[in-house]
């Protein structure tokens, strides 16, 4: 057993829930490892989990994604070994810790190319990037393709990606210079949304037609604009609810803007097995490994300021990804 510092809640409500907690670790028992966590990954699923939004059992710890080192491994571990560079994105919750345990199914190996900084500002935004272009929406060259938030965490990889793919991306974005960042990450156009209509715009870029595929994480602000969007036949993959969940949605709608389609996934049904996991983890980290893939680490937090790093990205004052350091 060891003891750790950790960010717990014991009611929902803004940042100010949070404290700093001096907790005891187990030693891990089968299929289990105990890592002493180096980085920590913010994600605005996070939020959900903090407000209620996705609710979770109180008392609880928060986060679901970080970077460390194996401390000690339980029985019938056999992929890993004490010292192994490691990281996880999918839970359980309790990221937000010096050290932890977690089902060793949970844990990828990280190459030597990337950083334990760089895998937790990357691993849930990207293998959610990873699923949401490749298992998802199944983006094809040639594609058009919207993406809201562009440069966001999930914005600028999903960006990075799409461009991968071939397919031509207009962005959205909140200012000049988060516009300059998406195109930077290689959009190809960037609609200021504070200043335009975005559909209006988007109908404008494409001769009329509208866009194959809308990623949308951003919820009830951008719902019916990206709806607007969309060719016929189009696709809107909601992944996100940054301003809010969207509700009273009239199927009827989708056969007014042209017969199409709409989803709204959630990483962990495409990550649900080990095997899947790994074609996931293994794609992104290649990609970055080699360059394709460039992870822009916004804004860096004590784990003890926790409470500041939700304040900061729920104000939207953060570009690309955030993460805590113990």
């Amino acid at each position: 057993m060891s003891e750790a510092k950790a960010i717990r809640f014991d009611t929902t409500g803004g940042p100010e829930v949070f404290y700093f907690d001096t907790v005891q670790v187990d030693d891990p028992g089968p299929g289990e490892v105990r890592i002493r966590q180096t980085a920590i990954g913010v994600n605005f699923i996070d939020t959900y989990h903090r407000t209620g939004l996705y609710p979770l059992p109180l008392p609880s710890s928060i986060g679901l994604e970080a970077a460390g080192v194996v401390e000690a491994i339980g029985a019938e571990v056999l992929d890993f070994a004490v010292g192994d560079r490691v990281a996880y994105c999918s839970g359980p919750v309790g990221a937000y810790a010096t050290e932890r345990l977690i089902p060793a199914s949970r844990v990828v190996a990280l190459p030597g190319l990337v950083t334990d900084e760089i895998a937790a500002a990357a691993m849930l935004k990207g293998c959610t990037t990873e699923m949401l272009v490749e298992r998802c929406a199944k983006v094809e060259a040639g594609q058009t393709v919207l993406v809201h938030a562009a440069a966001g965490g999930v914005g600028q990889l999903l960006v990075q990606w799409l461009r991968h793919a071939g397919a031509r991306v207009i962005g959205t974005a909140g200012s000049d210079d988060k516009a300059t960042i998406a195109r930077e990450a290689g959009a190809d156009e960037v609609i200021l949304y504070r200043d335009e209509d975005v559909a209006a715009s988007v109908r404008e870029l494409t001769d009329g037609k509208g866009v194959d595929v809308v990623f949308d994480g951003v919820g009830a602000d951008t719902w019916a604009g990206s709806l607007a969007s969309l060719a016929k036949r189009g696709l809107l993959v909601s992944y996100g609810n940054a301003s809010g969940p969207v509700t009273g949605v009239e199927l009827s709608t989708l056969t007014r803007h042209g017969s199409l389609f709409v989803t709204r996934p959630t990483m962990m049904d495409y990550y649900a097995t080990r095997d899947e996991m790994l074609t996931g983890t293994t794609r992104l980290l290649d990609l970055i490994a080699d360059g394709t893939i460039v992870v822009d680490i916004g804004a860096k937090f004590a784990l003890a300021d926790a409470a500041e790093a939700h304040r900061a990205m729920e104000g939207r004052k953060t570009m690309g990804s955030t993460i805590l350091v113990p």
